[in-house]
């Protein structure tokens, strides 16, 4: 695989289009202990955990590749965490870890299964209620994990218990845990200069550790040919970077207890505070005020003060009362150009060093700006950007007729003014590629919750509304053209606790689905949406594609490339055409591979534009 402009290209120049399945949901927590987030035995003990296992035992590896492979899948995002590698300590590596990480990508291979490497993380760590960067990190700048909850520096499950409210999870960016980490780590060298680790300035010291760790995963899958390359990090956060006024609340959700900064700081260093609980809805509302760390706690270790405190942002004044000194400190910044884009070229640098020909995906802030991307910038990227509506992904409730446009800041009203919208929301973020240089664009995650309507679908075994919102998905990509990995396949997925992370349940596999083992395509949810025909390889440019799930039409036109020679193959899974189906092309020939699920056709010379048509046979 190559990259030639904005296409994806393959070793006989065709086009690809690649659609593929985060893997998985799960690998986000250890595996030995178990580490779902629900559970809290031995939660702090985060430096004796095992991600051998994750996204499954290696002895599955055969079960699940296959099913991808069955339903069209042969392009992964695969999960990997910085905490797997390193969760021991600094510069202690997991080599068993990355044996197992090696024997199951190499199996991917087996299955003609390419795929990317994502270091995963949600706002910086499990222990500040996400994943992604070992708990030690947290300690080497002072901060002591186990008084997160009581300073409300993390809301985090295994701590807060059942029932989690619903997405409350992402409010964690805003609180001190995660905000102050994800300063240090981009930004560290101008916000907090005083901030050393062992002699080394903090942001440094941590991008080294995550470049290195990352690099242990690329030294131990080189020379697998099946993996073409790696993400930067999962949606990075700019942390406190931006934020024009620490007097005021924000952050991606307004949810529960929602401190300013500034209140987030005095509650870190053991000042109590009355802080705002907002209540999620169309329009969040505030329901008042709470009492939060009555008890004076702190959230900074013996002989360690807070980091904002000692570089000047707020002090102590003469009648002990706190002052904010500088609510503007972290105000002029641009944080996609000035701290995410050196990131991007530093770690792109790095992994090359090892793997030189490696395609770096790259993503912005989820929401907020992608970094601008000139000839001086590493060559050789992927706009890989996210995208989910908002409204479903945050109800957990899908209505085909209304959703809202944060493009315009307006709602919009009918089923096909919905899948516009969602259409429209896409093609914008296609759009970054341009400015990043006409680079190819993947949608890194994208999918649905399952457990919609208060999981219904469970209990009646009705997912009609999960493959209608699958499909007005799936219609806005095609819509633009786009490849795609779906958030996302959980081998161990329940219904109870979904994804075994905060709640979340978006996997497209359950075992609790699976009625008859002996079917590869038991257990699958809302396949009828998600396993569908699309040209997998083009002789040429796409031009257009829809598939009707409703008719079980296909369409699809494409400009031949007359320097390719080699055929336009179609993916047409047989789970969708049980009977066959039949074919109707502008000009050339075509042959069925019902075996491989495949349509080869071969366009003739005597126009550009080639058109086919696919449907059912009755």
């Amino acid at each position: 695989m190559r990259i030639d402009g904005p296409y994806f290209k393959d070793d006989e120049g065709r086009t690809l289009l690649l659609r593929g399945v985060n893997l998985g949901g799960s690998s986000k927590v250890p595996y030995r202990p178990d580490g779902s987030t629900y559970r809290c035995e031995g939660f702090f003990d985060h430096r004796n955990v095992s991600f051998v296992g994750r996204p499954f035992p290696l002895e599955e590896a055969d079960e699940h590749f296959a099913r991808l492979r069955a339903w069209g899948f042969t392009f992964l995002r695969f999960l990997v965490t910085w905490e797997a590698v390193e969760h021991a300590g600094p510069g202690i590596y997991d080599e068993e870890y990355l044996d197992y990480l090696y024997a199951v990508v190499k199996k991917a291979g087996e299955y003609g299964i390419d795929l990317f490497i994502d270091p995963h993380q949600d706002v910086w760590s499990r222990m500040s209620g996400g994943d992604g960067a070992p708990g030690w990190t947290f300690e080497v700048v002072g901060m002591d994990v186990t008084r997160f909850a009581e300073t409300g520096a993390a809301v985090v499950h295994a701590l807060y218990g059942d029932p989690f409210p619903r997405m409350i999870w992402p409010t964690n960016y805003s609180k001190l845990a995660a905000a102050t980490m994800f300063t240090l780590f981009f930004g560290g060298n101008d916000f907090a200069p005083q901030t050393k680790v062992d002699g080394e300035p903090v942001q440094d010291y941590l991008q080294r550790h995550y470049i290195n760790a990352i690099k242990q995963v690329a030294r131990r899958l080189k020379g697998l040919p099946n993996v073409v390359g790696y993400d930067t990090m999962n949606e990075p956060s700019a942390g406190f970077i931006g934020w024009p006024d620490l007097n005021v609340s924000g952050g991606l959700l307004r949810m529960g207890e929602s401190p300013t900064p500034f209140q987030a700081m005095l509650l870190g260093a053991g000042f109590p505070q009355e802080v705002e609980v907002w209540e999620f809805g169309l329009k969040p509302k505030l329901r008042g005020r709470r009492l939060v760390n009555p008890q004076g706690v702190r959230v900074w270790r013996e002989g360690y003060d807070c980091i904002w405190k000692q570089h000047g942002v707020w002090d102590i004044g003469p009648d002990g009362t706190p002052r904010l000194l500088r609510p503007d400190y972290f105000a002029a910044a641009d944080f996609a150009n000035d701290y995410l884009r050196p990131f991007v070229n530093r770690y792109a640098r790095e992994i090359r060093s090892i793997v030189p020909e490696a395609i770096i995906f790259v993503e912005g802030v989820p929401g907020g700006e992608h970094p601008r991307w000139g000839p001086e910038d590493a060559p050789n990227i992927v706009n890989a950007a996210h995208w989910y509506d908002g409204l479903t992904l945050l109800t957990k409730k899908f209505n085909p007729f209304l959703t809202f446009n944060p493009l315009t800041r307006r709602f919009v009203f009918g089923r096909k003014g919905v899948r516009r919208a969602f259409a429209a929301q896409l093609a914008h973020i296609k759009n970054w590629a341009r400015e990043m240089g006409h680079v190819p664009t993947l949608i890194g995650e994208i999918g649905i919750p399952f457990d919609m309507h208060h999981k219904r679908a469970y209990r009646t075994g009705d997912f009609s509304r999960q493959i209608e919102a699958m499909d007005a998905n799936m219609w806005a990509l095609e819509a633009n053209l786009l490849s795609f990995t779906l958030w996302n396949y959980t081998a161990d997925n329940t219904n109870e606790r979904g994804d075994r992370w905060n709640d979340e349940d978006l996997s497209i596999f359950s075992r609790d689905q699976q009625t008859d083992p002996q079917d590869i395509h038991s257990g699958g949810r809302a396949l009828k949406a998600v396993v569908r025909p699309y040209a997998r390889k083009i002789a040429g440019e796409p031009l257009r594609m829809s598939f009707d799930i409703r008719k079980r039409r296909f369409e699809f036109e494409f400009r031949h490339d007359p320097a390719v020679g080699a055929p336009t193959e179609i993916f047409v899974p047989n789970y969708q055409y049980p009977e066959g189906y039949t074919v109707e092309v502008s000009d050339g020939t075509y042959e069925i591979d019902r075996e491989h699920q495949l349509l080869i056709y071969r366009h003739s010379e005597q126009q550009q534009v080639h058109t086919l048509r696919l449907r059912a046979r009755r």
